[in-house]
């Protein structure tokens, strides 16, 4: 009797407990579908907002370049047409704020004699300079994980600027119930398997914007996004532009040609 009474509990506890396990095992973490930024270059005729450029400048200049680079960028497109609009004496002064390793002194050296590494201020030729000397000090400064280079980042992932700006906005939200986020991740819906290493990088008033712009985490995160599509693509507007002329030309061509063979087949006739 008392064996079956316990068979009969046990067998009870583990139907219980099934449904709780299914639940847990069953949590699709694919990322969500990214969300529509509403970006002004987008479409054959979008062109980048100025204002929105170098407010996103002075977000990754103050938020994101502590841990990631924008090595394919030099300081001196950022007063190309195309850029961001900055002119070429404000372009100067934000190269001259970063600090670049220095070439070998007359010696040979290239650190100093406490061994720091020789650094001279940044010029319009320079490259923007990367946070950390090598991978291994970015590891180490990362739990282990590599900050991506920012410079082409809306190129190498799905989804461009909207992705990015998912990403940003995306830190904010509650896990849903039996999805376990791991030690030393955050959660993050719109990263493949919602554990993302990167902690929430922007908060309300991160940055105060000079054109007094109320600086709102979506805010933040659509400047900086727009801001890492030109990164990604600084020669966008030349591009539409010319594509534009090539395709009036090869409208005015076809009327002509079209014009020209009427004309032909008339007088045979």
């Amino acid at each position: 009797m008392r064996f079956a009474l316990r068979f009969t509990l046990a067998v009870g506890l583990t139907a219980l407990a099934l449904p709780a396990l299914a639940q847990e095992t069953t949590i699709d973490t694919k990322r969500l579908p990214v969300k529509d930024g509403h970006f002004e270059f987008e479409g054959p005729f979008g062109t980048y907002d100025r204002a929105a450029l170098q407010r996103g400048f002075q977000v990754y200049k103050e938020v994101c370049a502590a841990c990631h680079g924008l090595n394919h960028i030099a300081f001196h497109n950022l007063d190309e047409e195309g850029g961001p609009g900055f002119t070429e004496a404000q372009a100067k002064a934000i190269a001259a704020g970063y600090k670049i390793p220095a070439d070998p002194n007359d010696k040979g050296e290239i650190t100093d004699d406490k061994g720091n590494r020789l650094t001279r201020p940044g010029i319009l030729a320079d490259k923007f300079p990367s946070p950390y000397p090598n991978e291994e000090a970015a590891r180490a400064n990362n739990s282990g994980s590599l900050p991506p280079d920012l410079s082409m980042i809306e190129k190498a992932r799905e989804g461009g600027s909207d992705y990015v700006y998912s990403i940003l906005t995306g830190f904010h939200m509650t896990p849903p119930k039996g999805f376990k986020v791991t030690e030393g991740k955050y959660y993050n819906p719109y990263f493949e398997g919602w554990n993302i290493s990167m902690p929430p990088p922007l908060v309300a008033n991160a940055v105060t914007y000079s054109d007094g712009t109320k600086a709102t985490i979506e805010q933040e995160a659509h400047d900086v996004a727009t801001f890492l599509a030109w990164a990604s693509d600084p020669k966008m507007e030349e591009r539409k532009r010319t594509g534009f002329g090539v395709l009036i030309f090869l409208v005015v061509l076809s009327g002509v040609l079209f014009a020209a063979y009427r004309k032909v087949w008339a007088d045979m006739h």
